[in-house]
C-alpha cells in the first residue's frame, strides 16, 4: 500500500471490498478493505474540501539535491520533484486513487468502476470514457495493459507489489481483466486500482529529433500526461516548474473537486539544507516547510516573517498508523551479518537522552514495525499467532516465545552502564574483543562503519549514537553525500546503514513483500534495506498476504512484526501523533484537513490578497 505521503490507518475490523467481499461480479465504484467507506458508493467529494476554492497563484517550494531525469518507475537516475516511483505523481493518474481521509480506501479516477470473481483470482477494471491525455487522445484498454507490462517489467516496486499479477488482457471496449496465479489474496483486486496509466503512443513514438524514446532509460524530455498538471519548463538539476492543466479531464471526478487548486507549482533545488532554510525564511522560494526536527521546531522558529505573523507555525494532527523509523543495518555487509552484533547496536541506542536533551520530549520511540496500530506485536505471542509460530520454533530465536519485547529504556546514568556492558558481552560472544579502547575481530580489524545520508539534518543524532558506541570501542561516522548520488548508493545498497522510514498501512499485503522478501534483498532499488534473507520471514509475509479474514491478519502480522523484532534488522528510531508545518500566510485552508494522514496541501489555495500584501512586504514574489 502506498506511504504517508502515502496513506495508512483505520480503525474498523472486518475486511470487504465496499458492501462486503460478498458482492463478487457486480460493480463497485468504491473499494475497501476495512469495511465500507463512509462515503459508501456515492462518492460525490471530500467532505472537509472546499468544492469553491479558487484556482490560481504559485505554489513555490524548495528541494534539497539535484534531478537527472523525468522517468520516475526506472532504477537509473534520480527524478524531479512531482514525479514518483510508484503511483502516478502530479503527471499521471491511476486507475482508482487511494482515499486522504480513509485507511484502505480507493475511489475512482481513470477507472469508473471495478469487479472481481468470488475467489479472487482475477479482477476487472472498467474505463471512464472521459480519460484521457493532454494531447486530447482518449486513454485506453492498450495503454492500461501497456503500462502494466513495462512497470512490472521495469519498476522494482510495482514488480514486487504486482508478483502475482500474472496478465492484463482486453475485457470489452472499456475494460480490462487482470488474472492473478493464486487464489485468495483479497487485496489484490484492490491494489490494482494504484496502476500508474502511462500514454503508450507517446512513449513508442518519437522525439522532436526523430529517435525513438525508450521507458527502460533516463530522460529530460517531459512526458506527456494524464494528470492536473503537465511540465511547464525545467532546467535540469536546478528547477521545474508544473502548470496546472486548464482542460483536465478529471477536474470534476469526485476525488478531485476542491483540490489542486494551484496554477503553478514550482520546485527549486539546493544543495543543502542550511541554503534551503534559509531560502523558506526569506520568501518567495518556499511557501510551506514541514519541519522534521523536533529540536529545530522548538528552537529555529524565531525569524523576523515569522514574528511578524507572516509566517505560520502550526501542528496538525495525523492518526494515521505512524510510520516505522530507524537505523538499516545493511546485512549485506559481513560486519552486520551477525544477530548478536545488531542486538547490541539496539541496545546502545540511548534514544531518551536524545530525545530529552536535543528533541524537548516530543518524539515517541518507535517499539513495532506496525506502530500505533493493533496490527504492532505484544507480550507474548499466543492463540492463534502461536499456532503461526509454533512450526519455526527451532528456525527463531528462542527468547521470542519466552520473552516479551522490549527496547532499551535510558533513564539513569546506571542503565547506560547496564546497557553497553550487555552489549559488549554479547560483542564479545560474537567475536570482537575491546583492545587498547577499540573493538577488534580476530584479524585485528576495528569495528567500524559509516551512516549515509543526503543531508546535514542527521548530524546531531548520529553524533549522541556514535559517541554512546565510542563508549564501547565502535566507530561510527556520518557520510554526506549529494542526493543523485545517495539515491543511487541506496538503489545498489551500497552502504552500511541508513536512516529509513517504512510506511505501513492498517490493511498490510502485498507490500510486505519489497519490505522483507529474500527476492527483494537481492532486487536493487526494492525497499528491502536490510537486505533480510530470512525463509521464516519469506513464509510469514505470505500468511499475511493470504489472510483470510481481520483476525487471520492480526495474528499473521503480530508473528511477522514479532519476527523480525527479534532479528535486530533495524535500530528503532522515532515517531510522533503531529506533523510540523510553517507557511507563509498566502493561503486559503479548508477548517477541517483530514487527521488520517495530517494535512492535504491539494486542498489548499492562494488568497491573493494575501500574496500581494506579502510581495508589497518582502519585495519579492511569495
Amino acid at each position: 500500500m502506498r506511504s504517508k505521503a502515502a496513506l495508512l490507518l483505520g480503525i474498523l475490523a472486518t475486511f470487504a471490498i465496499s458492501s462486503g467481499f460478498a458482492g463478487a461480479q457486480e460493480w463497485h465504484t468504491t473499494s475497501s478493505l476495512m469495511g465500507k467507506s463512509k462515503y459508501g458508493e456515492n462518492f460525490e467529494r471530500y467532505d472537509y474540501v472546499n468544492p469553491d476554492a479558487p484556482k490560481g497563484g504559485t505554489l513555490n517550494a524548495v528541494v534539497e539535491g539535484s534531478f537527472d531525469s523525468l522517468n520516475p518507475y526506472i532504477v537509473r537516475g534520480t527524478p524531479a520533484a512531482g514525479l514518483a516511483p510508484f503511483g502516478g505523481g502530479l503527471l499521471y493518474d491511476t486507475l482508482m486513487e487511494q482515499s486522504i481521509d480513509e485507511p484502505s480506501v480507493s475511489h475512482p479516477l481513470v477507472a469508473e468502476a471495478f469487479k472481481y470473481p468470488d475467489d479472487f483470482s482475477s479482477a476487472t477494471y472498467r474505463l471512464d470514457p472521459r480519460a484521457k491525455w493532454h494531447d486530447g487522445q482518449p486513454i485506453t484498454v492498450d495503454d492500461v495493459i501497456w503500462s502494466f507490462n513495462v512497470l512490472k517489467e521495469h519498476s522494482p516496486w510495482y514488480r514486487r507489489y504486482y508478483e502475482n499479477v500474472t496478465e492484463a488482457v482486453p475485457a470489452g471496449e472499456r475494460e480490462i481483466e487482470f488474472r492473478f496465479n493464486q487464489k485468495g489474496n483479497r487485496e489484490l483486486p484492490k491494489i490494482l486500482g494504484d496502476l500508474a496509466v502511462l500514454p503508450k503512443h507517446w512513449w513508442e513514438g518519437t522525439d522532436a529529433r526523430g529517435n525513438k524514446r525508450d521507458i527502460t532509460q533516463p530522460t529530460l524530455e517531459p512526458p506527456l500526461g494524464s494528470a492536473a498538471y503537465r511540465i511547464e519548463s525545467m532546467k535540469p538539476g536546478q528547477e521545474i516548474v508544473w502548470a496546472r492543466v486548464p482542460d483536465y479531464w478529471g477536474a470534476k471526478v469526485p476525488v478531485k473537486v476542491g483540490r489542486e487548486n494551484f496554477d503553478k507549482r514550482k520546485y527549486i533545488y539546493i544543495l543543502d539544507s542550511t541554503a534551503a532554510w534559509q531560502a523558506f525564511t526569506k520568501g518567495g522560494f518556499e511557501d510551506i516547510h514541514r519541519e522534521a526536527s523536533a529540536r529545530d521546531w522548538k528552537t529555529k522558529y524565531n525569524f523576523p516573517a515569522l514574528e511578524a505573523g507572516d509566517v505560520i507555525q502550526k501542528e496538525f494532527e495525523a492518526t494515521s498508523a505512524a510510520n516505522f523509523q530507524g537505523f538499516a543495518l545493511n546485512m549485506r555487509r559481513p560486519l552486520f551479518e551477525d544477530r548478536r552484533v545488531r542486538q547490541a547496536l539496539t541496545l546502545a541506542y540511548n534514544f531518551e537522552t536524545l530525545n530529552r536533551n536535543v528533541s524537548f520530549g516530543l518524539n515517541k520511540r518507535v517499539t513495532s514495525y506496525f506502530m500505533g496500530s493493533d496490527l504492532a506485536s505484544s507480550g507474548l505471542p499466543q492463540g492463534k499467532e502461536l499456532e503461526i509460530l509454533e512450526p519455526f520454533r527451532d528456525e527463531l530465536p528462542p527468547e521470542l516465545f519466552t520473552t516479551e519485547f522490549k527496547l532499551p529504556v535510558y533513564k539513569t546514568p546506571q542503565d547506560e552502564r547496564t546497557y553497553l556492558r550487555e552489549a559488549l558481552k554479547l560483542l564479545n560472544e560474537a567475536g570482537w574483543t575491546l583492545k587498547n579502547g577499540k573493538l577488534v575481530n580476530a584479524s585485528g580489524q576495528p569495528f567500524e562503519f559509516e551512516i549515509l545520508a543526503n543531508s546535514d539534518s542527521l548530524e546531531t543524532a548520529v553524533n549522541y549514537y556514535a559517541n554512546t558506541l565510542r563508549k564501547i570501542g565502535i566507530t561510527a561516522r556520518l557520510r554526506i553525500v549529494d542526493s543523485s548520488q545517495y539515491t543511487n548508493r541506496v538503489n545498489d545498497y551500497d552502504f552500511d546503514m541508513i536512516l529509513a522510514s517504512l510506511a505501513q498501512s492498517e490493511s498490510p499485503g502485498n507490500e510486505q513483500r519489497e519490505f522483507w522478501s529474500a527476492k527483494a534483498a537481492e532486487t536493487p532499488g526494492s525497499r528491502n534495506y536490510a537486505g533480510i534473507n530470512n525463509p521464516v520471514i519469506d513464509k510469514l509475509v505470505e500468511r499475511v498476504v493470504f489472510a483470510t479474514d481481520r483476525e487471520d491478519l492480526l495474528a499473521a502480522t503480530h508473528a511477522l512484526d514479532r519476527v523480525l523484532l527479534w532479528n535486530y534488522y533495524y535500530v528503532p528510531q522515532l515517531t510522533r501523533d503531529v506533523d510540523f508545518y510553517a507557511y507563509w500566510n498566502k493561503f486559503g485552508i479548508p477548517e477541517k484537513q483530514p487527521t488520517y494522514v495530517g494535512p492535504d496541501i491539494d486542498s489548499w489555495w492562494i488568497d491573493v490578497d494575501k500574496e500581494k500584501a506579502l510581495a508589497a512586504k518582502y519585495g519579492r514574489p511569495n
